[in-house]
């Protein structure tokens, strides 16, 4: 079997490193699996998926879709599920659509063959962990393998209930966050990005308790996730992966969210709003966008041990987010509703050219850095692969409909 051979081609990849070494860059004729014997086996059930994979896999990229359940590369503090035979076949082309196909297009098939991983493996359900409250969207190994959860959750397409925006944006946050997140340190184990970028917010990084900041306080330190202020190198694949996933509302909020608690300097307003014109977030002028119809409250927190009190500005999207992250006892007073998101910015945000490097200037640095570092290592542009991701997305129930054969099992 065609999974067997790639193990086994794994195990002795040390063997032969002092070989493959010495081959030229870019040359990628030879295939990595073992041509020998048929790739796919004829008589199997999963037959013609099979060889769907290996068509459109294998052949152009050498990687192979694990979507059986491999006990032994899971991760055994979990209890895992396997992945559904029809939402791992809706979730392989998914992967192609959205990922592959956008990637070659702008930097042909030889890079994804180069760079991209070896394996994809799925699992069916959530991998939740007791031990520190936290749920894991997905693991990838050494840049070979990326393991994306969550597949049985995927909705199934049909004529007569497509898919919705939202069901793409469930779609980013289960699955395809996680494919770029995990590619993006495949790319910058490759080619170093600039330390500059870990100096921006130094002293905020916390690889223990990252989990115990809600948003609200993740957005204020210059953090576009909670989980990018565990590392530096994680906090550069967030920004990379955020920037071509995450929603036009998502986004918007961030920057409501960084500008509310400081950290905007001269110069930044026009920076932003030049940022949501690269995003091509459109509406700031419509006032059905939730962006602009949002109110900002007064945090007041008392600290359950001590007893000294702390205040923050908390927009009311992220109010039950920041609840959910305290043990102190907190009251919230409204300050003001806003109806535009270009009254916020321009009249009640205030300019601090004097605090310490955080907010959405923290953030506006990171994206300068990781958008430059993105083009000139790699010749690929940032806001282009955003742009192409969303028009597939926008597309995919006619791409579902016209492409996409779901298989039977005998």
């Amino acid at each position: 079997m065609m999974m067997k051979k790639l193990i086994y081609i794994l195990c002795v990849a040390v063997v032969v490193m002092s070989v493959s070494s010495c081959r030229d860059d870019g040359d990628f004729t030879e295939s990595i699996f073992d041509t020998t014997i048929p790739a796919v086996d004829p008589n199997s059930a999963t037959a013609p998926f099979d060889q769907w994979l290996y068509d459109n896999f294998v052949v152009p990229y050498n990687l192979e879709i694990q979507y059986r359940f491999n006990m032994p590369a899971s991760k055994l503090e979990y209890q895992l599920a396997p992945a559904d035979y029809k939402k791992s076949q809706m979730l392989a082309y998914f992967i192609k659509y959205l990922f592959y196909d956008v990637y070659t297009k702008y930097s042909g098939e030889e890079f994804m063959k180069k760079y991209g991983p070896r394996i994809i493996h799925f699992i069916g359900s959530s991998a939740y962990s007791p031990t520190t409250g936290t749920e894991e969207l997905g693991y990838a190994s050494a840049g070979v393998k990326i393991t994306l959860i969550k597949v049985n959750e995927m909705k199934m397409w049909t004529p007569t209930n497509p898919y919705s925006p939202s069901d793409m944006d469930d779609l980013n946050e289960h699955q395809f966050h996680t494919m770029h997140h995990e590619f993006s340190h495949i790319l910058h184990q490759t080619k170093s990005y600039p330390v500059t970028f870990g100096q921006i917010t130094p002293a905020d990084y916390d690889g223990r308790d990252w989990q115990k900041r809600d948003s609200v306080k993740s957005h204020s330190l210059g953090f576009i996730t909670q989980y990018a202020s565990s590392a530096t190198y994680e906090d550069f694949v967030e920004t990379l992966s955020c920037t071509i996933t995450d929603t036009d509302c998502r986004w918007m909020h961030t920057i409501i969210d960084a500008c509310a608690n400081g950290g905007v300097k001269e110069g930044d307003k026009e920076r932003i709003y030049e940022l949501i014109d690269s995003l091509e977030i459109a509406g700031l002028d419509d006032s059905d966008k939730p962006w602009n119809n949002f109110t900002i409250k007064k945090e007041i927190s008392v600290d359950s041990e001590t007893g000294e009190e702390s205040e923050r500005f908390v927009p009311d999207f992220h109010e039950r987010d920041a609840r959910a992250h305290t043990e102190n006892t907190v009251t919230y007073e409204t300050v003001k509703k806003f109806t535009s998101f270009r009254d916020y910015l321009d009249n009640w945000v205030e300019t601090d050219n004097n605090s310490s490097t955080g907010g959405m200037n923290a953030i506006l640095k990171k994206l300068e850095i990781a958008t430059k570092w993105y083009t000139e290592k790699w010749g690929l542009y940032l806001f282009k692969i955003r742009k192409e991701v969303k028009q597939r997305q926008a597309h995919v129930n006619d791409y579902v409909r016209d492409e996409v054969t779901i298989y039977e099992l005998d």
